[in-house]
């Protein structure tokens, strides 16, 4: 029977640490990190997690700002924002909520965030940095992975890690850093996707499954092996007859495969919060590495 992979216990105790290191750049009359975000249109899924993230900063006293802009706004006028928040010597990092209105050339945006200011870690030179090992901002919810892993001494050296999607936001990143010569890492790496035929094959045989497919229940008991250590990205909203009309389902039948793993992260309350989290670590170190003097 699995042991549970507590995300947002130890999202807790990490926001924690960082409010603490926070005090103490107060303490000597330094300004708090400033984390801004960019939030265009009125999609519920992504205002939700900015109002989030806006709370975390609170919560661990960083500074924060919140631009909103209407479906209807042009790239031109993004783009100009971004530049105003790179050339900000304020704001240490910020984000630019996906996904974008289809006038939008994402791409473009991406590459407009200044990478020392990019603490999501989509821009391709923090990318490219985090393939070769060199020191950069990781993808959030990798990072929060990475750091479930460490923190429970999970060990991955020489294990079998099977990963469910190619996204650039989890899936490739995660074929990469399960791979580097570091812990957690050092693994044997499989990236399953759409075309992989027959992919209980690959997860039958994996010591670390890590599903990231937006398919609810998709990882079922009879796919994995015994002791196995399942690594849940997935949150799809699933109808129900609750209360609310819907509940959070992840990739994991929880259900089934709980009895057989050795360690599983719940649906809330595994990866989520430790995405999140993440965000205020990237932030945090983007303002210790600024090149920028208040």
């Amino acid at each position: 029977m699995a042991q549970i992979l507590d995300g947002l216990a130890l999202s807790r105790q990490i926001k924690k640490e960082i409010k603490e290191e926070v005090r103490k750049i107060l303490a000597k009359k330094r300004r708090a990190p400033h984390l801004a975000a960019i939030l265009v249109g009125n999609n519920g899924a992504s205002q939700t997690y900015v109002n989030s993230k806006v709370k975390d900063c609170e919560e661990v006293g960083f500074r924060s700002s919140l631009f909103k802009f209407p479906s209807t706004v042009s790239e031109s006028e993004l783009l100009e924002k971004i530049r105003e928040l790179n050339a900000s010597k304020s704001v240490d990092g910020f984000i630019v909520q996906l996904p974008l209105p289809p006038q939008i050339d994402q791409e473009k945006i991406i590459l407009a965030i200044d990478p020392r200011k990019d603490v999501d870690g989509f821009h391709p030179e923090n990318f490219g940095k985090m393939a070769l090992e060199m020191d950069t901002f990781l993808p959030a919810t990798p990072f929060g992975i990475l750091t479930l892993l460490e923190r429970y001494s999970i060990e991955t050296k020489g294990k079998h890690c099977v990963i469910i999607g190619r996204s650039r936001i989890v899936g490739r990143p995660m074929s990469i850093l399960m791979g580097r010569k570091d812990f957690p890492g050092n693994a044997t790496v499989s990236l399953t996707h759409s075309y992989t035929e027959h992919v209980e094959r690959f997860t039958k045989n994996a010591d670390i499954v890590i599903t990231a497919l937006g398919d609810p229940g998709f990882l079922k008991g009879d796919m994995i092996k015994g002791g196995a250590i399942i690594i849940d990205v997935g949150i799809t909203r699933v109808e129900d007859s609750s209360e609310k009309g819907h509940r959070l389902s992840g990739d994991v039948d929880f259900e089934s495969c709980f009895p057989k793993a050795s360690w599983i992260t719940p649906v809330p309350g595994g990866v989520g919060p430790m995405t999140r989290t993440m965000l205020m670590k990237n932030t945090l170190l983007a303002y210790k590495t600024s090149v920028y003097d208040d």
